[in-house]
């Protein structure tokens, strides 16, 4: 507010003389009009003349009329004063304010000027407080590593004597040391030789063991390679007798009978039906395969022969276990 007034002084002065100047012209104005006295009348030499009341009545309306005219202008002029003079005191009072203001203004940033120079003056001394106390610091510091320095000093010549000190003593460790070493490696070499020689005899041991037992499953393996061949030998001497006689020929017929009792002879098998059929059995006679090979028949024959092989399964047993055939032969002849 202080650098406004400061910036703008000079209208705001004018500003105050012209609105004391239209004050005091307003005020001057309703003097005047309040003691104008009225003009004096003379008496005039009476020349009467006869004038109608109208006439009278009408003037006496002009005059009343005037003296109302002249009355509002004096009130008017009492208003425009009494309003000078508030304007007046307004603008008085605006200045007044405004001074107050600065004045303010002005005690407030002499506050602030005084509290920063203390505080500038309170960080001065704080700063050279602290300065004080480091230089404090650093004497300490450098008194304490003069100390360090010198028990540090102290602590290498110990250290250096010790050192030469653990030098000698190392050297006379290494050395029983190494005759320490030498005679365990001494050692150790002897048992590795006993060790080795341990293991070599262990070794042919068992190399000795694995040969006899080889040896053992090997003539195990001869024997009943030799003996599978000679039961095989006598199973095809059976074979070969059983087959040869009379047995296969009564186990042939019975399977021949077997079947062409379960055979349904169909419209079309024609006289002299001659066929060649292969089956196939499990232990047990149950037939699992059948097919007619070579025959006269038609279509309707060879599928009546196959329904007739599995309608009678199962198949008898031979009567010498040597003569069950997994897969086999027989002709089928129904007329024989």
């Amino acid at each position: 507010m202080r650098d406004f007034l400061r910036e703008h002084s000079w209208a705001v002065v004018v500003s105050v003389l012209l609105h004391g100047l239209l004050v005091a012209g307003l005020v001057l104005a309703a003097l005047i009009s309040a003691h104008r006295t009225p003009p004096s009348l003379q008496p005039l030499p009476i020349d009467a003349v006869v004038v109608d009341s109208q006439v009278l009545h009408a003037a006496a309306d002009a005059a009343r009329e005037r003296a109302e005219q002249e009355a509002a202008r004096a009130r008017a002029a009492e208003e425009a004063t009494a309003a000078a003079a508030a304007h007046a005191e307004a603008a008085a009072a605006d200045q007044a304010k405004a001074a107050e203001q600065a004045k303010a203004a002005e005690q407030t940033k002499a506050a602030e000027q005084a509290k920063a120079a203390e505080q500038a003056k309170a960080a001065e001394q704080a700063k050279a407080a602290e300065q004080a106390k480091a230089a404090e610091q650093t004497k300490a510091a450098a008194a304490d590593a003069a100390k360090v320095a010198a028990g540090e000093q102290r602590r290498l010549i110990d250290a250096q004597k010790a050192t030469e000190a653990q030098k000698a003593a190392l050297a006379r460790r290494a050395a029983e040391a190494d005759l320490v070493e030498e005679a365990k490696r001494a050692a150790d070499a002897k048992k590795a030789a006993e060790a080795k020689q341990a293991a070599d005899a262990k070794r042919a041991a068992e190399a000795k063991q694995i040969a006899d037992a080889k040896h053992a499953a090997d003539e195990r393996a001869r024997q009943d390679r030799e003996a599978e061949l000679r039961k095989q030998l006598a199973d095809e001497e059976h074979r070969s007798a059983v087959e040869s006689g009379p047995l296969r020929d009564s186990y042939i017929a019975r399977l021949r009978n077997r079947i062409q009792n379960a055979w349904i002879k169909p419209p079309s098998a024609s006289v002299g039906l001659d066929c060649l059929v292969e089956v196939t059995q499990i232990p047990g006679g149950e037939v699992t395969g059948v097919r007619v090979t070579q025959c006269n028949g038609d279509a309707a024959a060879r599928q009546s022969i196959e329904n007739a092989v599995y309608r009678a399964s199962p198949l008898p047993d031979p009567p010498d276990p040597a003569l069950f055939e997994r897969n086999f032969v027989f002709r089928f002849k129904p007329n024989e």
